[in-house]
């Protein structure tokens, strides 16, 4: 690995996106015609993986596919990426996950996942990656493989001799232990998420500051709550902060928080202020929604070095 590029480890899912675009979405029973397909990599995971690789990041991903056409795309999507794939499984009993997605006119969607190979990838899996992870300076983790791996991810991070920053989107939301929430350096859910996690409807800044409370009462160190084009929320020890949110054209919201996410590791891993941090990674999502598609959506450095320019950055 670079020693000049910021280094990160993500522990995650691949998934096989299919996504049919049309005008609304279909009520339940009902068909809607006319739409317009695209088949893409995605998977949390790896769309966090590519996020921060586009950016400028030294990324390897951890993670599981089959032994299928699905996992030999995806592998050999994320070399042209310039991820480093050793430590991608392929699992000969298992089908690559795949996500089946639906999105309107207005970029909200509907998502089903079929997990397959993300949830056979288990604690054990990491022990040949303890080293890379042990040597990143941010690990890259969601809860779209099982919580066991994710916190035996955490674990190891919290072993190394350095300070690994250990960054938690909680995403599909499921109960979290305090045991996890206490090895994390950021936990990033968004308003649903939160609401999800605290109970607490999240509906403004001030709720959202209620959730955030009650997870660092749980046990998380920071937390910052993502609330989509209004912005995101950083509460810590030692901060209180709201960085304000970029109004686009949303085209597509598919990947707005792995973009995030991705964006967020990167500028960690830099060495930013965490609300310096977050002002980038709001960037990052705000690009991703005017595109279709999860990886196909994820902007380059100079993409985004001109976006900031054009909204005045």
């Amino acid at each position: 690995m670079s020693m000049n590029r910021p280094r990160i480890v993500v522990v995650g899912s691949v998934n096989a996106d299919m996504v049919v675009k049309s005008e609304r979405l279909p009520a339940p029973g009902e068909t809607v015609t006319g739409g317009q397909f695209v088949m893409a990599a995605g998977g949390k995971g790896a769309n966090q993986a590519v996020a921060a690789a586009r950016l400028g990041g030294d990324v390897t991903l951890v993670a599981k596919t089959g032994q299928d056409m699905f996992g030999d795309q995806a592998v050999e999507n994320y070399r042209r990426e310039e991820i480093h794939t050793d430590l991608i499984l392929r699992d000969p009993d298992e089908s690559t996950g795949v996500a089946l997605i639906l999105v309107d006119a207005s970029g909200e969607n509907l998502i089903a996942v079929a997990s397959g190979a993300n949830h056979a990838l288990r604690p054990e899996d990491l022990d040949q990656a303890a080293e890379r992870i042990q040597s990143a300076d941010v690990l890259l983790l969601q809860l779209e493989i099982p919580m066991e791996t994710v916190r035996r991810a955490a674990e190891i991070a919290a072993a190394s001799s350095k300070e690994v920053a250990v960054v938690l989107d909680p995403a599909p939301a499921a109960p979290l232990e305090g045991q996890l929430l206490r090895l994390l350096s950021y936990l990033t859910p968004n308003e649903s998420e939160a609401a999800r996690l605290t109970g607490v409807e999240v509906r403004d800044e001030a709720s959202a500051r209620a959730a955030a409370r009650q997870l660092r009462q749980a046990g998380a160190r920071s937390v910052i709550v993502t609330m989509g084009a209004k912005g995101a929320l950083v509460v810590g020890a030692e901060e209180d902060v709201f960085v304000p949110g970029h109004a686009v054209q949303a085209l597509d919201s598919t990947a707005a928080g792995d973009a995030f996410n991705g964006g967020l590791a990167l500028a960690l891993a830099r060495g930013l202020p965490v609300a310096d941090a977050v002002r980038e990674a709001c960037l990052v999502g705000a690009l991703s929604v005017t595109r279709l598609g999860a990886q196909p959506s994820l902007p380059a450095a100079d993409e985004l070095r001109r976006f900031a320019e054009s909204i005045g950055r």
